[in-house]
């Protein structure tokens, strides 16, 4: 529904407010790699195979990785923004962005992959290798079978619930303008004073503590939760963006050209 692309285009715009006319890739350049050349467009093409996990217990200090993913999406924008290569920069930019609106987003602090892994009798998610396998659920009987496909379908099902809440994440942010997602003097010194990946974590240890995902499993949407998504996790998500791109953008300026 084009929620990625939305905080793209926000984050870019305050990354220019940070930075007047910096050297770091046009949203119509990042844009490029969303949608159909992003990572979600992996689970359709090439279903489990080199397909991006963006899930995360954000107090489980050894689920690390997403935490690796975002810091090797950094570590290359560092170094594509040094060679002035504007499209892997535009890459690279577009990939982290997707991980961390994803890793984020309270959906993804689920542990879906326990419980997909479940429904599937115990059978890994790298045992999905067709579309067929991923979209219907084994079972050592046909009521198991149908047991399984509807905790994983039905209402308040495993996908369901997750794509409900992710569509509806979607409906409230694409209207908003989200200027004050822009980050403060005193953001930028917290990001500066800390690993990328540490930053992350407690980013989405203080989302996760809001308890978004679990009220609407229990009430559905509710004005409370869209004020919240208005008021609290969008505009964090977007200063998130923002804050990974301007570091990144430091970092290479720091560093100087590469040799």
């Amino acid at each position: 529904m084009g929620a990625h692309q939305k905080v793209d285009r926000i984050a870019r715009n305050h990354l220019e407010r940070l930075v007047p006319a910096c050297s770091f890739p046009r949203k119509r350049t990042i844009l490029y790699f969303e949608g159909d050349k992003g990572p979600d467009a992996i689970k359709r093409k090439s279903p489990a195979k080199d397909e991006p996990w963006h899930y995360i217990q954000p107090f489980d200090n050894e689920d690390v990785g997403l935490i690796k993913i975002i810091e090797g999406h950094y570590g290359l924008l560092v170094d594509a923004l040094r060679r002035n290569d504007d499209v892997r920069a535009a890459f690279e930019a577009a990939w982290l962005s997707h991980a961390i609106v994803d890793g984020l987003t309270p959906a993804h602090h689920y542990p879906y992959e326990e419980k997909l892994v479940e429904l599937r009798n115990g059978e890994g998610i790298e045992t999905r290798t067709t579309i067929k396998t991923k979209l219907l659920m084994p079972g050592e009987t046909r009521r198991n079978q149908l047991h399984n496909n509807w905790k994983m379908w039905g209402p308040k099902g495993l996908f369901t619930t997750h794509a409900a809440f992710e569509w509806g994440f979607a409906t409230v942010v694409l209207p908003l303008r989200l200027r004050t997602a822009l980050p403060q003097p005193a953001d930028i010194d917290n990001f500066t004073s800390q690993g990328v990946g540490e930053w992350f974590r407690r980013q989405a240890q203080e989302i996760a503590t809001l308890g978004m995902y679990e009220n609407f499993y229990k009430n559905g949407w509710t004005p409370k939760l869209a004020r919240q998504i208005r008021r609290e996790l969008a505009p964090a998500i977007v200063r998130s963006v923002t804050l990974v791109w301007y570091g990144a953008l430091m970092e290479a300026k720091a560093a100087g050209p590469a040799q």
